[in-house]
């Protein structure tokens, strides 16, 4: 913290603080309760600046059921386990509806005074707040971090004398609530974005943006030649690698090897949207070679023979994002099999969200002999381009397969190599395939530009938010009274006030409250 200005104060959030209580961990369904259900409150309730209601699961322990740790409208809500970047996220609740417990990562924080709840919350959201959060939480950097009670006490918040906070405090909601008029405005125009890439990508895959092209261009092979030839050469790409085994093993090979092709599956068509005349369906794995990637072990350390390591944070929806790319140790013989082409689809098999499960890109061949891991599928079409096949898991229909595929065990939603080998695919003739992905590419350009604008603006907001909020907590947001009360006085008040508590005495740790007490 930078030197104070006059008549403020250092204190430590524990002072400012009665109690700070905590939920249990509970038997729950992952699903928002009903009206007449009793939920429990998830991390992802105050991870977005407001506290989200639905996001949480149903309680299936009624037995557990403790109304003390009900959630009611202006609690402050704080995560103490999140990402690095999440980690002590907090919210005051709003909109109150439903029965929601705390969870045992989500804390209730109870004031002396009530009127330090705004200062606090702005304060815990500013860069400074975050800094501190970031240092006194424990865990692993790259996933889970974690920040307890006693380290929450020792946050150091800056304190104004009273009127001043209380000034500070009016001008902030004013300065952020135009702002926040600002950046729902943004978010209202990326979200309409979203809706026309998704309406192109429709266009795209189901034939309307070829369709003027079609009435004056009859292409030579149809759909379902082309998945003929395809079919074909899968056959034959299987039957060389069998040969090659044998070769290498020194054997002839056995009567009737050819017999043992493992036949592709086939696509279930019912339900699917009639498609244009010489396009069919076909499945994920008759158009393709489907592969795993690697898991990421101790062993794989990146020392003498390292590599480019694709993870599942390089695959966006529709587009890569190689700023940041790890390396992997390989072992004799494993690149050949492993290494990612040019036209490769890469597709998340795993995501905490069911909304992000599935998303796919195609891999460019920008970064030499890569490997993806585990929670990568590598889909390598055969005879098919890329870019088509991307295109239709990307777009409404093919993230609706994907996601009733989709299982999911503890939250964890998950494809597989099976799973995706069954997903239907639409199949137009190849000429059509390249027109339609660059008709589409034109559409898409102009697009894009748009989204990076309004990125753009939604990035200069947040740094706007926090230039308000350094110039609030170092005192400039509004003029000083000098016959102000200084806050010094402030604290004697507050530290008086815990110590006469009627349940300061009974806790070893004051501003530790279990859910057996009072709620504040």
């Amino acid at each position: 913290m930078r030197e104070l200005p006059k008549g403020w104060v250092l204190a430590s959030l524990g002072e400012l603080l009665q109690g700070i209580e905590t939920g249990k961990s509970f038997k729950c369904e992952e699903r928002p309760p009903m009206h007449d259900e009793v939920g429990v409150v998830k991390v992802s309730a105050v991870t977005w600046g407001r506290y989200q209601e639905l996001e949480s699961k149903t309680c299936t322990d009624p037995e557990r059921v403790n109304p003390a740790l009900f959630i009611a409208a202006g609690d402050f809500l704080f995560s103490r386990a999140n990402t690095i970047d999440l980690v002590g996220a907090c919210v005051i609740a709003e909109n109150v509806r439903r029965q929601i417990m705390l969870s045992d990562k989500i804390l209730r924080f109870c004031f002396t005074d009530e009127s330090h709840k705004y200062w606090v919350l702005n304060l815990l959201r500013s860069k400074a707040g975050r800094k501190q959060i970031e240092a006194l939480s424990s865990g692993n950097q790259d996933s889970m971090r974690n920040i307890g009670q006693e380290r929450i006490q020792q946050i150091e918040i800056p304190l104004p004398p009273r009127a001043e906070q209380t000034r500070i405090v009016g001008k902030l909601e004013e300065l952020l609530s135009d702002l926040d008029a600002g950046v729902a405005e943004l978010k209202a125009a990326q979200k309409k974005l979203v809706q026309y890439r998704q309406s192109l990508l429709k266009a795209a895959v189901e034939g309307a943006l070829t369709a003027e092209w079609r009435q004056h261009n009859h292409p030579t092979e149809t759909g379902a030649q082309l998945l003929e030839r395809i079919l074909a050469e899968r056959r034959g790409r299987w039957e060389a690698r069998q040969l090659a085994k044998f070769e290498a093993q020194g054997k002839a090979p056995p009567k009737d090897w050819q017999k043992k092709y493992p036949e592709p599956v086939r696509p279930d068509t019912a339900d699917l949207p009639e498609l244009p005349e010489g396009w069919m369906w076909a499945s994920v794995d008759q158009l393709s070679e489907i592969q795993g990637g690697i898991q990421k072990q101790p062993s794989r350390a990146p020392v003498k023979n390292k590599f480019p390591f694709l993870r599942v944070a390089n695959v966006a929806r529709g587009r890569l994002k190689l700023d940041e790319v790890h390396e992997i140790e390989l072992f004799s013989g494993e690149l050949d099999r492993l290494t990612l082409l040019a036209g490769d689809v890469l597709i998340v098999e795993g995501n905490g969200s069911l909304t992000e499960i599935g998303r796919c890109a195609v891999w460019d061949g920008s970064i030499k002999d890569a490997v993806c891991q585990n929670h990568l599928i590598r889909v390598r079409p055969i005879g098919m381009e890329g870019r088509f096949l991307e295109s239709w898991l990307n777009s409404l229909g093919g993230i609706e397969k994907l996601t009733k595929l989709a299982a999911t065990t503890s939250g964890l939603y998950t494809l597989s190599v099976g799973k995706i080998a069954k997903v239907p695919v639409p199949v137009p003739p190849r000429v059509e395939q390249c027109k339609a992905i660059e008709s589409l590419a034109e559409q898409l350009s102009g697009l894009e530009l748009q989204e990076q604008s309004v990125g753009l603006a939604l990035k200069q907001s947040a740094a706007q938010r926090q230039n308000i909020l350094r110039t609030a907590f170092s005192g400039q947001l509004v003029p000083q009274d000098p016959d102000d009360e200084p806050a010094s006085r402030l604290l004697e008040r507050i530290r008086s006030a815990q110590q006469n508590h009627p349940l300061s005495g009974k806790r070893k740790k004051p501003v530790t409250r279990s859910s057996k007490e009072t709620r504040c």
